[in-house]
């Protein structure tokens, strides 16, 4: 993936090239004039500049003099809209600058962003679509989908994802990022990964002395999202204590730095996504009614991937596609092959199924263009969660046994190694030892 920064004044071209860069694959920065490039390049970094010839206040070559004043030497493509103008610039300039001419099609983007080796094998899987830059799947579920992103794109509104682990939120947190098309980044933050003591600083900033080890001041989340997304993955396992505090924020749009006493205005849409269900979140006090509120003003179920089989070709084709283009082999799959990878419930999602084409991937013969799948497709993880619902449960049982007896046995499978545990039952680390704490037996597994 590519960092690319396109200098150009007419807004409608920009558009159609920003448009086809990230379905390409790439990130792509607009500014309309040789100042706004140079204010780009005070903070950031670029891969390739696609720079117009004539801009408003000077011509596009006058950039390449500023790069090196700045010691910064990314790729340089120069756009005209002659053919004459593209034979000057070619004796004007070096020969590592490469000429385009407006009009431009997507094969020629392709072709001087990915090099003419990847842009042939691209091709391949041309008839892949990969929506808002990253999604893949024409079923009726992910075209629901599809339509609910279009929908908030075109809005401010705070999103929560819902769905199973593994079913690719932070994919489609982007997709929405990249359909909003805001000024700003998208920042990701885990709040299930942050300890109490942390998270204040990882979401709000702060400043220097703040804390034991704050030995300069630091920008949380919120202010390096301004303008653009912030997505909170896990937010339904950030501390109960903490989250008035991140209430405040969403109501007001103003954030306080730890140790500061100065408010700072933020402008960004929160995405938030937890993989529990909205039974959980009422029942289990993980999260306050009026935060779920304030992040849920649209919320979006992803579907499962057991619910959109007729997509899995299409995924199994352009995660080898991606695994052909890094490695340089020619593997492809069989009918019969893709009939099997389609037939199996992946209760891992999208995740599990990557994980499994990239194990065959590896294990097969690179001198051949056979893939070779796996006799069982059933991933270590699912055989235990497997062996555990298999085991029979008496009448008279409450849930809480039923429970109890399901994370014994999963940390008995895994020697006692928590975070291992709460992946395969498809919990946090922190719920599972709420939970240890509850039943008693924490002592059991230290």
């Amino acid at each position: 993936m590519l960092d690319i920064l396109l200098v150009d004044d007419d807004v409608e071209f920009s558009d159609v090239v920003c448009h086809i860069v990230e379905f390409l694959g790439h990130n792509i920065s607009t500014a309309t004039s040789l100042k706004e490039a140079h204010q780009w390049f005070e903070n950031n970094a670029f891969d390739h500049v696609l720079l117009d010839f004539m801009l408003p206040d000077g011509s596009g070559l006058h950039l390449l003099d500023h790069l090196k004043t700045i010691g910064q030497s990314p790729k340089i493509t120069l756009i005209s809209g002659h053919p004459s103008v593209k034979g000057i610039l070619a004796d004007m300039c070096e020969p590592n600058v490469g000429h385009l001419l407006k009009p431009l099609q997507r094969e020629d983007l392709e072709l001087v962003l990915n090099g003419p080796k990847k842009a042939v094998k691209k091709a391949k899987s041309s008839g892949i679509v990969r929506h808002f830059g990253g999604l893949i799947g024409e079923s009726e579920p992910m075209q629901k989908l599809y339509n609910m992103i279009e929908r908030v794109a075109k809005t401010n509104a705070n999103v929560m994802l819902m769905g199973e682990s593994g079913a690719g939120k932070e994919v489609v947190a982007q997709a929405i990022h990249n359909a909003s098309q805001c000024e700003g980044p998208l920042v990701a933050s885990n709040c299930g990964a942050l300890s109490k003591e942390l998270i204040g600083s990882e979401l709000f900033g702060h400043e220097k002395g703040a804390f034991t080890g704050a030995i300069a001041r630091k920008e949380g989340v919120f202010e390096q999202s301004n303008n653009g997304t912030l997505f909170l993955d896990e937010v339904t396992e950030m501390p109960i204590d903490m989250q008035p505090n991140l209430l405040r924020v969403l109501e007001t749009k103003k954030v306080t730095r730890v140790g500061g006493n100065r408010e700072i205005p933020t402008n960004c849409r929160v995405i938030s996504a937890t993989n529990r269900s909205l039974t959980d979140l009422a029942q289990n006090n993980v999260i306050r009614e009026d935060i779920y509120f304030r992040l849920a003003v649209f919320p979006i179920d992803i579907p499962p991937l057991r619910d959109r089989k007729e997509d899995v070709p299409l995924l199994a084709k352009a995660f080898l596609d991606q695994l052909n283009d890094e490695n340089g082999t020619a593997f492809s799959w069989t009918a019969a092959q893709l009939k099997e990878l389609q037939s199996y419930e992946w209760p891992g999602n999208v995740r599990e199924f990557r994980h499994a084409i990239h194990r065959a991937f590896i294990m097969s013969d690179p001198q051949t263009s056979d893939i070779i799948l796996p006799d069982n497709l059933e991933s270590p993880f699912s055989r235990v969660n497997n062996q555990a619902a298999e085991k029979p449960v008496s009448a008279g049982q409450t849930i809480e046994e039923v429970e109890k007896e399901l994370i014994h046995a999963t940390l008995d499978k895994v020697q006692g190694n928590k975070t291992l545990a709460a992946q395969m039952l498809g919990i946090s680390t922190k719920t599972l030892y709420n939970r240890l704490n509850a039943y008693g037996g924490i002592g059991e597994y230290k």
